[in-house]
């Protein structure tokens, strides 16, 4: 059931321990609802360590369940793996195979997709149309599905872009897994974040039970970051040091997504000064810095080869 905007806001300024009471009511309704066949998508990050242990306080036989797709810090490899009841599974295809064939994760899911659309309309005119100008074939205008104008020169870039790495290599594995296990998720994920996961807990709340893609739970949703923080430091918590390195998040560490509006040091400065090996692959192997360099994103420190000031100009 979905939510107003100003319930979330309610939800949001309570206090750590009502949030913690009304999640473990949302945790049981959902443990309840499926019959104990249930399993917490464990990323290895703060939110989903969190959500792991409020969980396993109510019910500790819940199992947790890991998407390894090659693109996690050792950090958080190391920190799974001593998290005891943890399935891993592992996609089909590497990240390398998927930006060789569809493109890189650059600006935002939806503008990669939107991009990739355009790029490969082929005969889908409608399509095209729909994506550069907003406009359906009945007529009736979408401003939300039109290209920003911001990003159109991609469509033209010397690289593909695409917004599929998220989908092969984290949605697929964990979708057959529920399918053969019949067992449905918990995740850690919080509206505060903003974007499509804010405009989701509204419209379902905390559990999707009748989701036709894939019912899942997001208990702690209208949590804060503060709040992670909190309830870690109040259980004592333990957490991946990645976190002790100065990074404040722990995706894909090859995903562009959104470094364009990073302030500096940006995800890649600060990836060649914490693990210089995976940042010269990354730059490289798998090519990111000359697509980093086209949408005008830096990847060393300042002063070192790129121009900051003209960076700084590009993103205003």
């Amino acid at each position: 059931m979905g939510v107003t905007l100003q319930e979330l806001r309610i939800r949001q300024a309570l206090s750590l321990e009502d949030k913690i009471r009304f999640s473990q009511v949302m945790i049981q309704e959902w443990y309840e609802y499926w019959k104990t066949l249930v399993y917490v998508a464990f990323s290895g990050g703060k939110d989903s360590t969190v959500l792991l242990h409020l969980i396993r306080s109510i019910f500790p036989e819940v199992p947790a369940v890991f998407c390894n797709t090659g693109l996690e810090f050792p950090e958080i490899i190391q920190f799974v793996l001593k998290t005891e009841n943890v399935t891993i599974l592992r996609p089909k295809k590497t990240f390398k195979q998927i930006i060789n064939k569809f493109g890189y994760p650059v600006i935002s899911k939806k503008q990669a997709q939107y991009i990739y659309e355009v790029r490969n309309a082929n005969g889908d005119t409608a399509t095209k149309r729909l994506r550069l100008t907003g406009i359906y074939p009945n007529g009736k205008k979408s401003p939300m599905s039109v290209l920003s104008k911001k990003w159109r020169y991609l469509v033209d870039a010397p690289f593909g872009v695409s917004e599929k790495c998220c989908h092969i290599m984290k949605t697929y594995p964990a979708r057959a897994y529920s399918k053969r296990s019949g067992r449905f998720p918990y995740r850690g994920i919080m509206a505060s974040e903003g974007g499509n996961r804010e405009h989701n807990y509204l419209k379902y709340g905390c559990n999707a039970f009748s989701l036709s893609s894939q019912p899942r739970s997001d208990p702690i949703s209208f949590w804060t970051e503060k709040d992670i923080w909190n309830y870690i430091e109040k259980y004592n918590v333990s957490y991946s040091k990645i976190y002790d390195m100065g990074y404040k998040r722990t995706g894909c560490i090859y995903c562009g997504f959104g470094a364009h509006m990073e302030k500096y040091p940006n995800r890649f400065q600060r990836l060649r000064r914490t693990h210089f090996k995976l940042w010269k692959y990354c730059m490289d192997q798998l090519g990111m810095k000359e697509v980093l360099k086209y949408i005008g994103i830096p990847t060393v420190v300042s002063g070192e080869q790129l121009d900051l000031k003209k960076y700084l100009e590009k993103r205003t």
